[in-house]
């Protein structure tokens, strides 16, 4: 019999390629692993009654939630494109509560981790969601930390994901941790994923925190920072770019993109970095000085912060067939 219980949350509304998605990577793992350490994978819910996936797929769950009392080796909440504007489901929000203390690993998959936000489960930790609703998720959990940037994101018995397929990678993440590589590398290739993600890699490029008005003064700022990353910028320096005093940027920045001019400028430099360190031998001090870190020495802070890791541990990770 498998050895490893794993509850998979589903909800009316839930994205099936969530659910879909860590289930075939578990199921696949199966034949690559002794008969012990096997997956048994048991969809949870409020009831066992039908319910509709957002795309009009219909599901039905194994076990409702009044019957799931065994003790499981992972728990996931799947998301759906309603979660982060419904009300709690007060069933699903004291399952987790209770469950959490019996699972070995609990965690989400894209905008499942609103439920477990009502649950509690996020307050003090690192955690990761689909990116265009992450800054929602700090909002209603001031108590997280979010990550926007990160395919997913472990922390102690908790792991999140981003957004949708992601959950793929969360699921391989889990593979590599308890049967190593290999067969992580295996299951991924079955099922025809080109790269294995790993946690410390960005989900999306932070350059789509753009305004709606894609000739407004921001964005116009924004370009102008994307084609002069490597320079100083100041609030000053970029206020003066659009004719505006800087107080008036400030106001009018964080209400069309969400976020500061500063957080923007950083999220640029980060993302230019990056592609230097997948596609090129560039030195790190290079990469660096080009990026508007200034030193090798403050680009490893900021990637250590952002990240999780430095950027000689990025490039070691996902440099692909690099150019001079």
């Amino acid at each position: 019999m498998p050895a490893r219980k794993a509850a998979l949350v589903i909800h009316d509304g839930v994205q099936a390629l969530d659910v879909a998605g860590p289930i075939d990577v578990f199921a696949e793992a199966n034949a690559f692993i002794a008969e012990e350490d096997r997956y048994e994978t048991l969809l949870v819910a409020r009831t066992r009654a039908p319910l509709r996936a957002s795309n009009k797929m219909q599901l039905v769950a194994d076990l409702a939630f009044d019957e799931a009392h065994q003790p499981f080796d992972l728990v996931l909440v799947a998301g759906g494109p309603e979660l982060p504007y419904a009300q709690p489901d007060s069933s699903m929000t004291d399952w987790l509560q209770a469950i959490a203390t019996t699972s070995t690993v609990h965690g989400s998959i894209c905008t499942g981790a609103f439920a477990l936000g009502h649950a509690g489960l996020l307050d003090g930790r690192r955690v990761t969601t689909h990116w265009q609703i992450a800054q929602k998720l700090a909002a209603r959990f001031p108590a997280a930390r979010v990550e926007p940037d990160l395919i997913y994101v472990r922390d102690g018995p908790l792991i999140t994901s981003a957004g949708v397929t992601a959950g793929i990678d969360l699921a391989l993440a889990l593979i590599r941790e308890h049967h190593g590589p290999d067969v992580a590398v295996a299951v991924a290739k079955r099922l025809v994923v080109v790269a294995q993600r790993q946690g410390g890699q960005s989900q999306f490029s932070p350059y789509l925190s753009a305004p709606a008005d894609p000739v407004s003064p921001i964005a116009r700022l924004q370009t102008f920072v994307m084609e002069n990353v490597g320079e100083r910028h100041t609030l000053q320096s970029l206020a003066e770019q659009v004719g505006m005093s800087a107080r008036n940027l400030a106001r009018h920045f964080v209400r069309e993109t969400g976020i500061t001019p500063h957080e923007f400028v950083e999220r640029a430099r980060v993302d230019t970095a990056r592609m230097l360190l997948e596609g090129t031998r560039l030195p790190l001090k290079s990469v660096a000085y080009d990026c508007g870190f200034g030193t090798a020495d403050r680009m490893r802070i900021v990637f250590v912060d952002r990240l999780g890791i430095s950027p000689a541990q990025y490039r070691a990770s996902f440099q692909h067939d690099p150019v001079e």
